[in-house]
């Protein structure tokens, strides 16, 4: 006797994905163009300029710049229109010592490393960012470079610690694309790609205050040559701070 329809086994359809909008896309593109170091900290969107490279009509446009002023990476001035959000030197101080910190947390919980998936996770990081460089990806190896610190706090176990440290993500992001545009004359991004896998190999090795002293000299500081010079927001603690990063990297 053959089972009814009713009886038979369910079947769940595969779920219909909406391929992304124009303004996810457009968004997309902004944002690349900003991390990338194309749209300057502080420089005015042109809407006109915008809308003939990326090929779109304002209405787009001006929907992915709100979604991009919610996300903290553009804002609006009063008779200048949109600007790229400037990161002032209190900025920076508050980026850079909160990224170390969760760093510093995640290396004192996960290294010596106990999970091999882990240090699995750190590898494919690190290959992702060696294809980008060799494609010359510059956006695309600077969210790369932030999967792998993602990694490296992923290895604490802690995912309350690298939630945190995604929140950073878009900020972050923008103080590495300082960073690497201030390097780009000293080291190339294959140079860039050494030096996170001379990290993890410390990292491998498994003695924590060699991790942290490596991340201490890690070169992510560059940007900080001549930076109060460059920007606003010279608070007492974000020039106290700065001039003793200074300090140690002379003792380096």
């Amino acid at each position: 006797m053959t089972g009814s329809v009713e009886d038979a086994p369910s079947v769940r359809a595969p779920s219909i994905i909406s391929p992304p909008s124009l303004v996810e896309l457009a968004a997309t593109t902004l944002r690349r163009m900003i991390v990338g170091g194309e749209l300057l900290c502080g420089q005015r969107i042109v809407e006109n300029r915008l809308t003939r490279e990326l090929g779109i009509s304002r209405p787009p446009l001006r929907e992915a710049l709100r979604v991009l002023e919610r996300e903290g990476l553009v804002r609006q001035v009063p008779r200048k229109g949109v600007i790229v959000t400037p990161l002032t030197l209190h900025d920076i101080y508050e980026i850079c010592t909160l990224r170390a910190e969760f760093e510093r947390l995640a290396v004192q919980l996960g290294v010596p490393v106990r999970d091999p998936a882990r240090m699995r996770r750190c590898r494919e990081a690190l290959q992702a960012m060696s294809a980008a460089a060799t494609a010359g990806d510059e956006p695309g190896y600077l969210e790369c470079s932030f999967a792998f610190h993602v990694s490296v706090v992923g290895l604490s176990g802690h995912q309350r610690l690298e939630e945190a440290y995604r929140a950073l993500q878009l900020q972050l992001m923008l103080s590495m694309a300082l960073n690497r545009k201030a390097r780009s004359d000293l080291e190339s991004l294959g140079g860039d790609v050494a030096r996170h896998h001379r990290l993890l190999e410390i990292i491998d090795a498994g003695d924590p205050q060699a991790v942290l002293a490596e991340l201490a000299a890690h070169g992510d500081r560059a940007f900080l040559d001549g930076i109060e010079t460059k920007v606003d927001g010279h608070t007492e603690e974000a020039l106290q701070w700065l001039h003793q990063q200074r300090r140690a990297q002379e003792d380096q």
